[in-house]
């Protein structure tokens, strides 16, 4: 079979999680103030009528763009995307593939009161612990990379340390019962293994998603009319990052997509 970009991602993060260990154990990690702080619920202020249901993502590159946005200022960024009407931040902290940080994450708690969903490629219990740790407030889980035993034993766990949880998934094969007791399922419009994406994706498997889940659409979202072709067909957020972080000033452009959508909506 061919090895695609995932697999190289997911081949990274098993020795990068063995390398922190080693550096960061978890002892350490829950020695961080953010174990005290109860977290913000990701889902309820997707939910939130006096928001636009967008969670806005800070990313700096990726696989399948190269360098979107090398010089980011994740303050005056994450401040501008609440500011602007965004229901929660999305922030890349893998390094190696899209030029993120945990630090980066740490930035964005520090300047803001909303629900921060942290994007990495989790493979083990120790990065959920990680997440808690540098103050997210909801994890992602790719149900492509996970068996579901995994994607039920780590959304459990996640739980118990008070953090929701986002399941990724791409396809009607990845659609377990564990998704039932999640917080949040995400249409990845993105092929993880090509990184092609289309909306197609997320309408086609709108009406296999389990009822009570919150449902997210995530990748390709440029223009507010798409959002709203989402909304009319039951997701109720909508994950952006590359749209806004192409431009110079990325909390203007979520701000005028915002702006738009309620045009579009009113």
């Amino acid at each position: 079979m061919k090895h695609n970009i995932l697999d190289d991602i997911i081949d990274f993060k098993v020795e990068e999680v063995k390398e922190r260990k080693s550096l960061v154990p978890v002892k350490l990690l829950e020695k961080s103030i953010y174990f005290e702080t109860p977290t913000i619920s990701l889902k309820e202020y997707v939910l939130r009528p006096d928001k636009s249901g967008i969670i806005a993502e800070i990313k700096r590159k990726s696989p399948s763009a190269g360098v979107i946005h090398p010089s980011v200022s994740i303050e005056r960024i994450s401040i501008g995307y609440m500011q602007a009407g965004a229901s929660a931040l999305s922030v890349l902290t893998d390094n190696k593939f899209f030029g993120g940080s945990n630090e980066d994450l740490n930035e964005a708690r520090k300047y803001n009161f909303c629900p921060i969903l942290r994007k990495e490629f989790v493979i083990d219990d120790y990065q959920i612990i990680e997440a808690k740790s540098i103050g997210a407030d909801a994890i992602l889980l790719i149900a492509s990379v996970l068996t579901e035993d995994k994607l039920k034993t780590f959304s459990e766990f996640a739980r118990s340390l008070g953090l929701e949880v986002l399941v990724e998934v791409h396809k009607q094969g990845e659609l377990y019962d564990c998704l039932n007791d999640v917080d949040l399922v995400g249409v990845n419009n993105r092929n993880l293994n090509t990184f092609e994406t289309s909306i197609d994706t997320s309408l086609n498997l709108i009406s296999h998603l389990p009822g009570k889940v919150v449902k997210i659409s995530e990748s390709g979202i440029s223009d507010p009319e798409t959002v709203s072709e989402l909304k009319n067909a039951g997701f109720q957020g909508f994950l952006i990052g590359g749209s806004f972080m192409k431009e110079t000033r990325p909390e203007m452009a979520c701000l005028q997509f915002i702006k738009a959508l309620n045009k579009l909506n009113s």
